[in-house]
């Protein structure tokens, strides 16, 4: 994934924001990546991706994600039409 690219979808933060943040911030569990713009708390898709990158800082590792942006997209689409189909589901009694 290129550091442009949004990791967090719904609240547009890029891997290169959440990069700077954890190196500025040095966070000491996962979600405090939160606390950047709101990462992963909205459909929650990204939370995976947020704690595989507090995981690399934490190893001192580089911060990276071996996924193309296209792949993560299409994904991230497929996880969110399987959350409405459950609500959906939910709701309906089911």
């Amino acid at each position: 994934m290129k550091p442009e690219e949004d990791i967090c979808v719904c609240h547009h933060v890029s891997l290169r924001k959440l990069q700077s943040f954890i190196k500025r911030k040095n966070p000491k569990v996962a979600s405090q990546l939160s606390e950047c713009l709101g990462a992963g708390t909205s459909c929650g898709w990204c939370i995976p991706f947020l704690n595989k990158l507090h995981q690399c800082h934490i190893d001192g590792q580089q911060m990276e994600l071996s996924v193309s942006f296209e792949n993560y997209s299409e994904r991230r689409k497929q996880h969110n039409a399987k959350k409405t189909a459950q609500e959906t589901n939910h709701d309906a009694g089911k």
